[in-house]
């Protein structure tokens, strides 16, 4: 976070765990981030490593049961998130912090048309008559770049391409001003020249709006180009997190290493092969005791089998969550 700053969202502790026929899976295990105000803030790792559950375990999206959140605190406002009501947290969604999802193609509701699906948020949280709240439409259909808005409102999601279904749930995520905004791998699904063109537009909406965001993803060149400040997961925990140019030039923790040597053109030359992670992902049945990424990692120990690395500051602002120093 930047010096100085005061967050806007300080999360501490996050737990959440679900229960299953075959038992429990401890899905976050004791997450503790913050965010800045006008903060992008982007979170790093393989599927499964928990940076979507950590994010919707804040704002009440996992179904209860079987999701349980059984720790941690997330004060946004000087209210913890986690103590709140789902009427509480409804208010909070959509209105105050703003939520893109993974996939354009599903996350518009087939039967509505994108005015319809852009005014109702207008109308419960800003308190906008019809004509108020489909001249606010426009406006953001204009901000996120679609041409013709105002003729567009009338459509339906199956008459949008991909890219435009991404800048129409961006358009929904802003409409009512949020503070912070989380993007959850919004290009996956996109093909490489939409995906440019959706990063450019919220690097431009960030400067025009001033908003904080969270940007979740697997691809570590989208957090290079967008990022102040990257949190990597593993195994439902936090095991690094540092300024973006700091992770680059000297990551600290054997995945984040890893992960960076996966990248085309990090390895060297060209006539290099890209190396692979060995290994599976850890079972996430029991609270983790040991080092998640012990079993994959060339530097593991007898420590790293006894104890759960806590994590530790090791520089201004950079934190790992591993007993092995690059340097020793």
């Amino acid at each position: 976070m930047p010096e100085g700053a005061a967050p806007i969202l300080d999360v501490s502790g996050l737990k959440t765990v679900f229960t299953t026929r075959s038992g429990e899976v401890h899905a976050v295990n004791s997450v503790s981030f913050n965010l800045a105000p006008g903060e992008l803030l982007g979170v790093v790792g393989e599927s499964g490593s928990g940076k979507s559950v950590t994010m919707m375990s804040l704002i009440g999206l996992l179904p209860s049961p079987p999701a349980e959140i059984r720790g941690g605190t997330a004060m946004f406002d000087g209210h913890d998130m986690l103590a709140m009501s789902q009427d509480e947290l409804r208010q909070i969604r959509g209105s105050r912090i703003g939520f893109v999802f993974q996939d354009p193609m599903t996350s518009l509701n087939p039967v509505f048309s994108v005015g319809f699906q852009l005014m109702e948020p207008l109308r419960v949280h800003m308190n906008m008559n019809k004509a108020q709240a489909r001249a606010r439409a426009i406006e953001l259909l204009e901000l996120v770049g679609i041409p013709d808005a105002e003729s567009r409102l009338d459509n339906f999601p199956h008459q949008f391409s991909g890219g435009m279904r991404q800048r129409v749930m961006i358009a929904i995520a802003l409409a009512c001003d949020p503070q912070i905004l989380i993007a959850d791998e919004p290009t996956t699904a996109l093909d490489v020249t939409i995906q440019a063109q959706i990063l450019e537009l919220v690097k431009e909406l960030r400067q025009k709006l001033g908003m904080a965001i969270i940007w979740i993803t697997h691809d570590l060149g989208v957090i290079a180009g967008i990022a102040d400040r990257v949190r990597v997961m593993y195994g439902g925990q936090v095991v690094e997190q540092a300024p973006v140019r700091e992770l680059f030039s000297n990551p600290l923790h054997p995945y984040t290493r890893a992960l960076l040597e996966t990248l085309p053109g990090f390895v060297g030359a060209r006539s290099k092969r890209l190396r692979t992670i060995e290994g599976q992902p850890p079972s996430l049945d029991r609270q983790p005791t040991s080092c998640p990424f012990r079993t994959r990692c060339r530097h593991a120990n007898d420590q790293c089998a006894r104890e759960n690395p806590p994590i530790r500051t090791i520089a201004n602002g950079h934190d790992v969550a591993c007993f092995w120093r690059p340097d020793a």
